[in-house]
């Protein structure tokens, strides 16, 4: 059988130093750890050709088939608020576009391909927690319905990778609507190369934006994107973790995965990235920090407003993010309560019973989720009078619990599954990953063979650190 990839690259046909050409670096063992069949066949792709031996090369790096033209994308950012004016695909080739069945056009990347002139001192690899970290979490993200990059596979490499102490090394592909960042914006404002941020404006309007003109209507149509994407990331508990101008995806897609994580009890100031000390990224800095980010994106697109004369209109259009956040987060808590987002009381409604789930530590989605289902919600805030005081006044507005169960899962990606999923496939069991694969394909109609996967963590199985993986 004979894998066929109707490759289309749009940005291989952008100038040169966009990128470097680069293959990826073969692995010693290639052997497949997880398939995702439905994206293949979304893709145009035939999920049968991709297990073969052929298949599984490519999906390693270890064969690059006809059509591909692989390339590292050259990109820069501010990480953690510190500029770095080259940063660039360190592990990660993109192998090329295709269009989905949809008429989308799609990336189709390969992360952990090895080294490229981005690496700096990194080995160019990943090992197989991160990958199956993002594979699951993303997917689960595209089955809540957030806008996310996606995974089509993860596959061992028969090699060991070296951090903290040995691991065993994988590949994930990774696809997406595109990889261009607010960083890559960044990367030629810097050198003042007005000629690559016009071409870079141009292809992100026509692939993205198409009706859209001007570098500042792309401004104002990433800022939309990004303030209803957070908005949704905040309704469902989720942390990304490392909001780096350079993880930041101007398609308005989750990008980046790393040390991202669902909370478990609920607190507005919740960290879990290890190397977030400052909690710059915590649960409650994410709506400021998409509003920074999308400052740094501004001032590179300034050279093609109008520079100092664009200074107003552009700062307008990035305050105008906070409107855009609060009317998409009234939105979504309002599903989550079962009321009409034209009700005034939503806000207040939903920032009380925030208030006393953090004062009380309480389960954010068994909350929501026990409010839809009628069930009890957990015991240290039922005992609450303030409590039941919101719950009257929540009672009284007859909600929809029909319409709630559509907008709180039942079922996510628990930090202390994640990790119990990791560590099994690192003993060689793959089956917490088909299991946690299994029970998140279909999050607000769970099948009651996963109801022990709602629970949240014991107190010895709570993780309160992710890691990135680098």
């Amino acid at each position: 059988m004979t894998l066929h990839i109707p490759f289309d690259n749009s940005y291989a046909r952008l100038p040169d130093r966009f990128f470097v050409r680069q293959a990826p670096v073969p692995v010693s063992q290639p052997r497949l750890l997880a398939l995702n069949e439905p994206l293949a066949e979304e893709l145009r792709l035939d999920p049968e050709a991709l297990r073969t031996p052929e298949g599984i090369a490519v999906l390693a790096g270890n064969a690059v088939p006809e059509g591909a033209d692989p390339l590292a994308q050259a990109y820069a950012g501010h990480q953690f608020g510190g500029w770095n004016p080259q940063l660039g695909d360190g592990r990660a080739i993109l192998l090329g576009e295709v269009v989905d069945r949809q008429g989308q056009r799609r990336d189709i990347q390969l992360k952990g391909a090895g080294r490229t002139p981005f690496s700096r001192m990194g080995d160019g690899r990943a090992w197989v927690g991160p990958v199956l970290r993002e594979f699951v979490v993303s997917e689960a993200m595209h089955v809540l319905g957030v806008p996310t990059t996606r995974a089509l596979s993860a596959v061992a490499t028969g090699e060991t990778i070296r951090r903290e102490r040995a691991y065993p090394g994988a590949v994930l592909a990774r696809v997406a609507a595109s990889h261009i960042r607010v960083g890559t914006f960044q990367y030629f404002y810097a050198r003042n190369d007005m000629e690559a941020l016009v071409a870079l404006t141009e292809h992100v309007l026509s692939r993205h934006y198409p009706g859209v003109e001007g570098a500042m209507g792309l401004l104002r149509a990433v800022t939309e994107r990004q303030a209803r994407l957070v908005a949704q990331w905040m309704s469902l508990g989720f942390i990304h973790g490392v909001m780096n101008t350079d993880n930041m995806a101007v398609s308005g897609e989750t990008i980046d995965y790393g040390p991202c994580a669902f909370m478990d009890a609920y607190h507005p100031d919740t960290v879990f990235s290890s190397i977030d000390s400052y909690g710059r990224y915590a649960y409650r800095q994410q709506p400021n920090v998409a509003a920074w980010n999308l400052a740094q994106l501004a001032t590179a697109l300034l050279p093609l407003m109008g520079n100092e004369a664009a200074i107003p209109e552009a700062t307008e259009v990035v305050r105008g993010l906070a409107t855009i956040y609060a009317d998409e987060w009234t939105k979504r808590f309002a599903a989550k309560l079962g009321l009409s987002p034209e009700d005034p009381d939503v806000q207040p409604l939903a920032t009380r019973l925030l208030d006393q789930m953090a004062a009380t530590w309480a389960d954010f989605t068994i909350t929501f989720r026990a409010l839809a289902e009628g069930t009890e919600v957990p015991e240290l805030l039922a005992a609450q009078p303030e409590f039941s005081e919101w719950r009257k006044d929540w009672e009284a507005k007859d909600p929809d619990r029909a319409a709630m169960r559509r907008a709180n899962p039942a079922i996510i990606p628990r930090n202390h599954r994640v990790e119990a999923m990791i560590q099994a496939a690192v003993a060689g069991d793959l089956g917490p990953l088909e299991e946690l694969r299994a029970a998140l394909s279909d999050p607000f109609e769970p099948d009651p063979r996963f109801d022990h996967l709602r629970a949240p963590p014991l107190e010895e199985e709570k993780v309160v650190q992710t890691f990135c993986g680098t």
